[in-house]
């Protein structure tokens, strides 16, 4: 009998949930809005959580960028002169392993992005990356890993500025690049065009990663695509990287700016981002999305806290409006477990309407987010899981007032209201 008596539940919850529209609908709904949001929420959260993991392919212990600005000095002559005197004050430091002038580097936000083909006669480039302007000393300095191929030579390191230079005979790029430009092949020895109609560039070496200077969503596309040119420039803004030695990053981040002062006071370090840590840099340049991924979370948490206390709430209202009807079936034999059985029963069927809204809601929701913020598109694993995590919310919330509800005891249906 038992079976059959659960089986003929639905219909009387039923019954009771259309007597309690407003309560059920208002539910049903904080179900699917929660659902929607949260479902979007998650995901945007492991998206940012991917981009802030995504390693920058640079050796981030010990190195220091130091962002310098010459007053006074346009002439390239000059200029060559200053960067190759800081260069070598730098390298003779104590406590400095190597050092290198670049226009950029990984997660710096600021650089120079360029087309890449391997067919000069085409008129849509292939992808893009960045262009790290540099010398034989970078891959040190960075700790970038070289899997193939060769270093710059000292004598292929050229001088030029950053609105007249040519595209070098050689250059070095990153293995995501090299894959992407000749996918059935090694790219190594090969040709490759950064700018139309100019003369090729051949790829003397592959290094395992590297990273752009920007960490927007924008570049994640391109954002392993980099090309390393040996071409120390000539501009009144630079970048010095600094590798340190084990251990003493500390110590050369305040005697770096000492020394570069000392050298030649004609120039600007600023405040804010003058002297930075690797570390600092990584912060930074990720503080955006950290903020997006903790409101997100937090949303996400105050959502579902407000979802359980309202089933709490909306069923422990149910259940003192029933006390001498729950009497009454007590009276009449139901156990507690039949009591019990009700309301999770009822409670379930108005999260199964919920997280059904909840889904079509969180589908369109990212839609619009695709359209207008160029969002991914959001896997039905997070709605699926959305979906379960919401109807065990709902279980669990209405658990406590089910409870209550099987204790009342019989004497109640004799009760005068």
């Amino acid at each position: 009998m038992k079976p059959q008596i659960k089986l003929m539940q639905i219909q009387p919850i039923l019954a009771a949930l259309r007597r309690h529209k407003a309560g059920t609908i208002l539910i049903t709904l904080q179900i699917a809005l929660t659902l929607a949001i949260v479902c979007n929420a998650i995901f945007i959260i492991e998206q940012r959580i991917t981009r802030i993991s995504r390693p920058s392919g640079m050796n981030e212990s010990d190195l220091l960028a130091v962002e310098n600005s010459w007053v006074g000095a346009s002439n390239a002559t000059t200029l060559t002169a200053l960067n190759r005197a800081d260069l070598t004050a730098l390298r003779q430091l104590p406590g400095v392993r190597d050092a290198t002038l670049t226009n950029s580097f990984p997660l710096r936000v600021g650089g120079r992005v360029t087309s890449v083909r391997v067919d000069p006669t085409t008129k849509k480039e292939i992808t893009q990356a960045a262009q790290y302007f540099t010398d034989d000393h970078a891959l040190v300095t960075m700790g970038a890993k070289l899997i193939t191929g060769r270093n710059f030579r000292t004598d292929e390191v050229t001088v030029a500025n950053s609105n007249s230079y040519k595209p070098p005979p050689v250059i070095i790029i990153t293995k995501a690049l090299a894959e992407r430009l000749y996918p059935h092949g090694s790219a190594l020895g090969k040709p490759i065009y950064l700018v139309k109609d100019s003369a090729p560039s051949t790829v003397i070496g592959i290094v395992e990663r590297l990273q752009v200077p920007w960490p927007g969503a924008w570049t994640d596309a391109f954002a392993g695509n980099v090309v390393l040119t040996p071409i120390q420039l000539t501009d009144e803004r630079n970048v010095y990287l600094v590798r340190a030695q084990p251990g003493q990053l500390t110590a050369i981040s305040k005697s770096v700016p000492l020394l570069l002062l000392k050298t030649n006071r004609m120039r600007v370090i600023p405040d804010q981002r003058g002297i930075r840590t690797f570390a600092e840099v990584r912060d930074q340049a990720y503080k955006a999305d950290i903020g997006i991924a903790a409101f997100m979370g937090a949303i996400s948490v105050i959502m579902l806290m407000v979802t359980a206390a309202g089933i709490v709430g909306l069923t422990s209202f149910w259940v003192g409006q029933r006390r001498k009807q729950i009497g009454v079936r007590r009276a009449l034999g139901a156990t507690k477990h039949d009591i019990l059985s009700y309301f999770l029963t009822e409670n379930l069927l108005i999260s199964v309407g919920g997280v059904i809204i909840g889904a079509l809601l969180a589908i369109g929701l990212n839609q619009w987010m695709m359209s207008e913020f160029e969002m991914e598109r959001l896997s039905l694993l997070y709605v699926l899981a959305g979906m379960c995590v919401l109807m065990l919310l709902g279980q669990g919330a209405v658990l406590a007032p089910a409870l209550r509800a099987s204790r009342v005891s019989p004497v109640e249906a004799t009760r005068v209201s």
